[in-house]
Parts: C-alpha cells; sequence; structure tokens
C-alpha cells in the first residue's frame, strides 16, 4: 500500500467505527409519559394502551423512567414536542412548535375532540418512548 493512503484509510476506519458506535446508542433508556407524576400508560409492556378523559386536568411531563417496588418513578423532565392525531382523518398536526419539559394537559385536550391522540415526541434519540400516543375519551 502506498504511503499516502494509509491516513486517508485510517481516516475511513476512524469514521466507520465511531458511526457504529454512535448508532449503537439510540433508544437505550425507558421513558414514559406522567400526569402529576403518575404513569398515564396502564401497565409498561407492549399491551400498554394511553388513555385520558377529556376532563383530564394535571401537568404531562416525558421522563426517563424507573420501576423499583412495583412502582416506577420519574428520574427527570425530558424535553418533547406535542402533536395530535385525528381520530377521524388520522391526520397529525403539531400542538405547537414549542420545545415542553412540563405542560399542562387542559391545554392541550381543549385542542381535542374525543377519539383523538395526543403524540409525544421525544428530542432525544437515546430516548425510548414506546407509548408515545394518549387517546383521549
Amino acid at each position: 500500500m502506498k504511503r499516502t493512503n494509509r491516513p486517508v484509510l485510517l481516516l475511513l476506519l476512524c469514521s466507520v467505527f465511531s458511526t457504529i458506535s454512535f448508532a449503537q446508542n439510540h433508544y437505550t433508556n425507558c421513558t414514559a409519559a406522567f400526569l402529576d407524576n403518575k404513569l398515564v400508560v396502564n401497565e409498561y409492556s407492549p399491551e400498554g394502551k394511553c388513555v385520558l378523559d377529556s376532563t383530564a386536568t394535571g401537568t404531562l411531563t416525558v421522563s426517563p423512567a424507573t420501576y423499583d417496588n412495583e412502582v416506577w418513578t420519574a428520574q427527570y423532565p425530558a424535553e418533547f414536542m406535542v402533536a395530535i392525531r385525528d381520530g377521524n382523518t388520522r391526520t397529525i398536526c403539531m400542538f405547537s412548535d414549542k420545545r415542553y419539559k412540563k405542560l399542562d394537559i387542559s391545554k392541550v385536550i381543549s385542542q381535542c375532540r374525543k377519539g383523538d391522540h395526543i403524540v409525544l415526541m421525544t428530542m432525544d434519540n437515546q430516548l425510548a418512548l414506546p407509548h408515545n400516543e394518549i387517546l383521549i375519551q
């Protein structure tokens, strides 16, 4: 191999390895939606459902969560954005272009009809949020 190609090869290998290591860190922290520090999903499993009454009130947060002594606990408020998915057309529309760490749920519900879903989006690709839609009943 020519001596001038070695730096190029080394740079290419470093780039590949750094890309692989960054890709492995995506969605590694369990995250959940909380309303007044209570888990919104009825069970944190693939079968879990997020449902709120149209008269619900309180502070909505999205947080990495820990499970200890049969209780889910929010670790810290993470940044999230909110959209609303129409129950009839399934069209998704942003609620706001703001990023939140906490949000009065009644402000979002006031823009919803029964059958709509509140869609939560994390701003950190290390946060897995499998229960990211909340049905309004």
